[in-house]
């Protein structure tokens, strides 16, 4: 179906869905709103505003716009201008809006899609209140602005392509840029700010002041001809393209593009391969590290299990992918091959050649470059110096090997059988082992090991409640909201906990044996319990310094949380809620995750309280997206220094986006920052703050990234659509992680 009955004012209730395959059309019939399935696969459906001209539908759907960007929804979905006069994504399938226009305050009252593409809400008196150009994904129409901190972010076709955006700073400059802090493009002067970058019809993209005073511009090479349809794309492969629409090929020709030499785009050819821009003017990617016989096998993929050699390859320019940074050291040519060759974690290095004396050191597997005759570089690759690898480049070397050296082979199944044995032995061991150690556990639990503890359940201490006010001193030392200081007989120190609360008793003894069995270094233990007539209190170990909360208010406190401390507790909570998520016989949500929650014992290591507590309050219990986003608030106020997350979030987004890293972090910081930790813990906050649910990682692959051994897309912004309220998700406790 090409063409639906063209809906040019769409009121309240309207309604677009995938089964019923029906759309929203401009007046003069170019474009259209619907939903559609690029990806070929089932259940991925996006909606979007595309190119609705036959001629154009034919040869290929150009999508200028997707609500929500990358999210993919199922076959029973629906996009609605609701009632309450916002735009609504709902995945039927799983209950729930994934994306909003956030306007049910600005009176609402009708949807158009223009002639230009553009999809706006109006109010009673017409205003514009919202406009899909002012929200851009990867792609401007003309007439279209890309204002200050507005960005374009490219498709995620492959394992770089998302790094790539286009962003309109302040200084009145545009950048591509990859991840935040590498530009490889800018357009424009930074003489004038506050400017905004526009595609006129004519094919010309200017930046233009307040007035729309053109203040700079290029033009596409057709920019004279009458042409129908432009647009101006950042494509998969970082460069920024203007295209126009042929109607004669019935084609979109590229007729201007920022970075001519496409291997001048970082990352062009991935991860580990090189660039070579050939005579045919287009980019050609080759694997010259490939150190395996295995054709299967990964660019530059090798386990050296003796000494390293260093391949040449000259008028090559080699640059690291993660982190997107070199160590720089001034010396020699033949210094700099050596200096990479005694460092054990070096992987290649970069001579520039070119008089400055530059060495640039790669300490990660993750690196690639470009290659050309016209380029001085001379770069080296660490290479491994073992049987297989000296058979693949025997060419490469000086001399063959002797026929001494072969006889030293080794015995793959001698070492495979030594291996499984050493294997069995450990296992055998570590089982006796474990047994011994349940064995002698039951054995101490139970003997009574306080002289007025009556009786056990699953180790955990029931008291009274006259034990808990002999205990606490009748609650005299208040340490928290309805948490007080208690001290058991045996003179050990105890966090009480009143949760003022009715659960009936049955159901409140099965949750506690179950909070009672949960066990992790970084989550504060339960000691015992107290379930007597209308009291339900918590007893937990005592952790002597305190809630984070209190480090983070206190100007004298805060300058003990040193970077390298703040690094250890953001692991630390992380790998807690990690566990209860995936660790635990069953899924386990924190619920209340806070800083208040957080506390430190005596070297400073974070322990996470009153986790579980949903199964007390079932009527409380938040799902894992919620635990996610409590955590990354956590991320932004150890870094921040600032407990009002709201207020900082949008400023630190911002600062991190112009690459400000440094202004994002608490000035009681007096210890110096480690700007790679910095960088992947700010994306991580923002990818854990994603009002979409969906787009919130698990609280596992936050740990992976902290810990540095998962690299992290850059965020969109955290605060661009709103989340559903918790009772509205579907979300259902116990299920699997």
């Amino acid at each position: 179906m090409l063409f639906n009955f063209p809906f040019f004012v769409t009121f309240q209730g309207s309604k677009l869905s995938v089964e019923e395959n029906n759309s929203w059309v401009s007046p003069n019939g170019d474009f259209s709103i619907g939903f559609f399935n690029l990806a070929d696969e089932p259940n991925h459906y996006s909606v979007g505003i595309h190119f609705n001209s036959e001629s154009i539908l034919v040869s290929e759907q150009i999508v200028v716009w997707v609500a929500g960007a990358e999210i993919a929804v199922g076959n029973k979905s629906y996009f609605q201008l609701s009632q309450t006069g916002e735009l609504v994504l709902v995945d039927s399938m799983k209950g729930v809006t994934v994306w909003t226009s956030e306007t049910s305050q600005s009176a609402v009252v009708s949807a158009r899609l223009c002639d230009d593409g553009n999809l706006v809400l109006l109010d009673k008196m017409g205003a514009v209140v919202w406009q899909s150009f002012d929200n851009p994904c990867d792609t401007l129409l003309p007439g279209q602005k890309l204002s200050v901190h507005k960005t374009l972010r490219a498709a995620s076709k492959n394992s770089v392509s998302s790094y790539y955006s286009l962003y309109m700073n302040a200084s009145g400059q545009l950048q591509l840029k990859w991840e935040s802090n590498v530009v490889y493009w800018t357009g424009g002067s930074p003489s004038v700010s506050n400017l905004s970058a526009v595609l006129t019809s004519g094919g010309i993209l200017q930046l233009v002041d307040q007035n729309l005073v053109p203040m700079w511009s290029v033009f596409g090479e057709d920019h004279n001809d009458r042409v129908n349809f432009r647009l101006l794309r950042l494509d998969v492969d970082g460069n920024l393209r203007m295209y126009s629409w042929e109607d004669a090929s019935k084609s979109w020709k590229s007729v201007w593009q920022a970075v001519e030499n496409q291997c001048n785009v970082f990352a062009t050819c991935g991860q580990h391969g090189i660039c070579i821009f050939n005579a045919s003017g287009s980019p050609e990617c080759q694997c010259p590290f490939k150190m395996t016989s295995d054709p299967n096998s990964k660019c530059f993929e090798q386990d050296c299990t003796s000494a390293f050699s260093m391949i040449r390859y000259e008028h090559t320019f080699l640059y690291q992918i993660y982190p997107p940074s070199d160590s720089i050291i001034v010396t020699s040519l033949e210094q700099c091959k050596n200096l990479c060759m005694k460092n054990s974690v070096c992987t290649a290095a970069t001579f520039t050649n070119d008089g400055t004396g530059e060495c640039r050191m790669k300490t990660t597997v993750d690196f690639s470059g470009y290659s050309s005759p016209s380029l001085s570089p001379v770069s080296f690759v660490k290479t491994c110096l073992d049987p297989v690898a000296v058979d693949l480049h025997v060419a490469r070397s000086s001399s063959a090997q002797s026929p001494a050296k072969h006889s030293y082979r080794l015995c793959i199944p001698c070492l495979v059988g030594a291996a499984s044995g050493t294997f069995v032995i450990f296992a055998v061991m570590q089982l006796a082992l474990g047994c011994y150690i349940y064995k002698r556990r039951n054995l101490v639990w139970k003997k009574p090991a306080l002289a007025y503890a009556g009786s056990y359940s699953k180790g955990l201490m029931m008291l009274s409640f006259a034990e808990i006010k002999e205990i606490t001193g009748n609650f005299k030392h208040q340490i928290g909201p309805n948490m007080y200081r208690g001290v058991l007989p045996n003179h050990q120190p105890v966090a009480v906990k009143d949760l003022e609360t009715t659960i009936e008793e049955r159901k409140f003894r099965v949750a506690i044996s179950k909070i009672g069995s949960i066990h992790h270094r970084n989550l504060v233990k339960l000691n015992g319990y107290c379930c007597e007539l209308g009291q339900r209190i918590l007893v937990y170990e005592y952790v002597k310094n305190g809630s984070l909360e209190k480090f983070i208010e206190d100007e004298e406190l805060s300058k003990k949380l040193t970077w390298r401390r703040r690094v250890d507790i953001f692991l630390g909570v992380a790998r807690a809620i990690c566990y209860l998520h995936t660790g635990c016989r069953e899924f386990v949500t924190h619920g209340n995750l806070k800083c208040e929650n957080v506390v430190l014992d005596k070297n400073f290591e974070a322990k996470v309280s009153e986790f579980g507590l949903g199964i007390v309050h079932p009527e409380t219990s938040r799902s894992r997206e919620k635990d996610v986003e409590d955590l990354g608030k956590i991320l932004l106020i150890l870094v921040t220094g600032c407990l009002q997350v709201e207020e900082v979030c949008e400023r630190a987004y911002m600062e991190w986006m112009q690459g400000h890293l440094e202004m994002t972090v608490d000035s009681r910081i007096d210890d110096g920052i480690d700007l790679e930790e910095l960088e992947r813990t700010l994306r991580t906050a923002f990818w854990c703050l994603q009002t979409d649910e969906r787009m919130r990682p698990s609280a596992c692959e936050v740990v992976k990234v902290l810990d540095g051994t998962l690299t992290v897309d850059p965020p969109p912004p955290p605060f661009a659509s709103r989340r559903l309220p918790a009772e509205e998700q579907s979300f259902e406790s116990g299920s699997e992680p």
